[in-house]
């Protein structure tokens, strides 16, 4: 058996990882030779410690092939990984609010002067000011609550739509709140249709710049012919990952219903949305106990990034948002990353929604000056190499 015992496949390097230059990144590569027979490293010897082997290498390339090879006497054993390098990167973050169509529902009834006199686009240009927080408003078609759909949105606002867009986009989101889970057992075909009637419509109120290309879809759990299309499209990354898992939140008895969002509060925190068992079943117990510290893994199969969101401000109150925050940051310190992400949804901050969460917006707030606080730039995951511009210069 022949190992790479520092490095994980898909792993996201940077500065903290090594020595960077103008060139490269030059990093160690640490492992263990069952045999105790010499290594070599991308075709140069290892320094050997009885079964330990360990060397330097320097990435080159945004995406690096890494090889450690053994002749034994049983044949040539070898391991390799592609691990990406992420030149000159910074502590960054990306912040997506998922199923937006009570904005524009509003809009299209109420007809303010200005999109931006509306109290939730008002508050989220205050806290762009307050932190500088950039934000991506993720879209249904139709709403399930109130009857209206996006092609009823008035193209009035186009105009402050794109005067905004460097730090507000809208994207795709679902064709509608329920069911959920949509695309877990959808054609391709059926997502790109809803896509392109989302897309369609975005473009044509808010303009072409506001439109991005969707981090997420509606529930996350994706069939794989959906995400096939999805990273067709130009995504570049996904929320944690594609296939069927666990989630908490509301259940769906009590979305619609309304119901006393302080108790469910308490069983998200106290995981009772949810089952270690279950979650063994659904879920790849590494990956996610990997990106839970380091934040964000390379698929280089699929050519995509996963990512971890730490903080889903609808379901913790403030205090558990400062300390999400404090506890991703400090966790992700430990081993270098420095990319994170933010999550809520829009519904909450709607006082005719049943289950209104008054300080939602203030929730929002709180956990993006904590993000500024501790030093992270916002960006959007799909630009560049998750923010980062540094390669596209």
């Amino acid at each position: 058996m022949l190992e790479i015992v520092n490095l994980r496949q898909g792993a996201v390097l940077n500065h903290n990882h090594g020595k960077e230059t103008a060139k490269g990144l030059k990093i160690a590569v640490e492992g263990i030779s069952d045999s105790g027979t010499p290594v070599k490293v991308n075709g140069v010897p290892a320094t050997m410690d009885g079964r330990r082997f360990s060397t330097g290498i320097e990435l080159a390339k945004k995406v690096n092939r890494i090889t450690a090879s053994t002749m034994t006497s049983y044949g040539e054993f070898s391991q390799s990984i592609d691990v990406v390098w992420d030149k000159k990167s910074f502590m960054r973050y990306n912040y997506y609010i998922d199923d937006h169509i009570f904005l524009f529902t509003d809009l299209a009834k109420q007809r303010p002067k200005r999109a931006f006199d509306h109290f939730y686009l008002a508050a989220l240009k205050n806290i762009h000011k307050k932190t500088g927080f950039k934000v991506t408003l993720n879209c249904f078609y139709r709403n399930d609550h109130h009857a209206f759909l996006l092609k009823d949105m008035p193209d009035i606002y186009r105009s402050e739509f794109v005067a905004n867009s460097d730090w507000l986009k809208l994207s795709f989101h679902s064709y509608s709140e329920f069911p959920d889970r949509p695309y877990l057992e959808s054609s391709a075909e059926e997502f790109g249709r809803d896509y392109d009637l989302v897309k369609k419509e975005i473009v044509r109120f808010a303009g072409e710049e506001t439109f991005i290309p969707p981090v997420v879809v509606h529930w996350a759990n994706v069939h794989p012919a959906v995400a096939q299309e999805y990273i067709r499209r130009g995504s570049k990354c996904y929320s944690s990952a594609f296939r069927p898992r666990v989630m908490g939140g509301p259940s769906l008895a009590e979305r619609q219903k309304g119901g006393n969002m302080k108790d469910i509060e308490k069983r998200a925190a106290a995981k009772a949305e949810s089952n270690d068992g279950l979650a063994l079943h659904y879920g790849v117990a590494e990956d996610m106990a990997y990106t839970d510290i380091h934040r964000v893994l390379y698929d280089p199969l699929l050519g995509i990034f996963y990512f971890r969101t730490h903080c889903l401000c609808n379901l913790r109150p403030i205090p558990e948002i400062v300390k999400a925050n404090r506890l991703a940051v400090g966790n992700a310190a430990k081993v270098g990353a420095e990319v994170f992400s933010l999550v809520s949804h829009e519904q909450y901050s709607f006082p005719y929604y049943p289950n209104y969460i008054p300080d939602h917006l203030k929730r929002l707030e709180i956990a993006a000056q904590g993000m500024a606080n501790a030093g992270c730039k916002p960006v959007f995951f799909n630009d560049g190499l998750l923010g980062n511009m540094a390669r596209e210069k």
